[in-house]
């Protein structure tokens, strides 16, 4: 009920007219998917944010690790170390959306008396393309989550495979780069799945960036911002067309599975598992 049932209708409306409002809707056959592939927004949406995934993924699972690797030292005070990393991912995305509106501020914001400070002009961050970075810098601020996921798996690994290694003669690098980090991979590998998922699917920051400190989120993000679910959302609640959301909505799903599959498929032989995979033994 929770899952199929919303599935299916959404997959309804995508062939529908309707608006979300108006009783009087009908049944318009592929007609929102050939909109949809003829539309130049879903296709400069969709490359935004295919290359906001490439960008920021890796990026928060190489960082989410390094943060990973310097909290699990044994220091004093640890404990609040990992509090501090970890406290940007309560925060209410509402109130992160406000403060990095306000620290990117072209007039007022902390970055352009940054600038100033060495004589630079005021800068446009919240307008084209410099408003995806912007984006960017707000999830890397939220990397807590996968700093703990990280050392869960860096407090996994066995202390004699460590120390065979140290015997056998590999330094700290070389340890991390051939034990730690394949006996991470399962880790690493569930990290960039959920994190390619989420990320198409993100909208939400990109909207309060745009619309942090106004009265309503109506107001159309910088084409910077546009990326796919914000497109998704236009269509769906500022222009009143819930059909023709719907179907681009389904066409993500299509794009998230095809993903899945993929990377199911390359990263088969480079995840290490300790038990092995299911068949795998069969296959040897």
């Amino acid at each position: 009920m929770l899952t199929v049932f919303p599935l299916g209708y959404a997959l309804w409306l995508s062939f529908t007219n309707y608006d979300g409002f108006s009783p009087h809707w009908g049944f318009v056959g592929l007609q929102n998917y050939q909109a949809a592939f003829q539309d130049p927004n879903t296709w400069s949406s969709l490359a935004r944010t295919l290359v906001f995934v490439v960008v920021v993924v890796p990026a928060t699972i190489g960082f989410g690790l390094f943060l990973a690797v310097l909290v699990n030292q044994k220091v004093r005070l640890r404990g609040a170390f990992r509090a501090i990393y970890f406290l940007p991912v309560v925060v209410p995305p509402v109130a992160a959306g406000f403060v990095f509106r306000l620290l990117f501020d072209r007039d007022t914001g902390a970055a352009t008396a940054v600038l100033g400070w060495f004589g630079l002009p005021p800068v446009e961050w919240l307008a084209d393309d410099k408003a995806l970075a912007v984006l960017m810098l707000m999830i890397l601020w939220r990397v807590g989550s996968n700093m703990v996921i990280s050392l869960a798996g860096l407090q996994g690994i066995p202390r004699e495979v460590l120390d065979a290694a140290a015997i056998d003669g590999a330094g700290a690098w070389r340890s991390f780069l051939w034990v730690t980090i394949p006996i991470m991979s399962p880790v690493l590998f569930f990290q960039l799945v959920i994190g390619v998922i989420d990320t198409l699917q993100l909208y939400l920051p990109a909207l309060l960036i745009s619309a942090a400190g106004q009265a309503s989120l109506d107001t159309t993000p910088s084409r910077g911002l546009y990326i796919y679910m914000v497109h998704v959302y236009t269509q769906a609640f500022a222009n009143g067309n819930l059909g023709y959301a719907s179907a681009l909505l389904w066409l993500l799903t299509a794009v998230t599975l095809v993903y899945t599959l993929v990377i199911f498929r390359v990263t088969r032989r480079v995840v290490y598992y300790e038990t092995g995979p299911a068949g795998q033994e069969d296959r040897r």
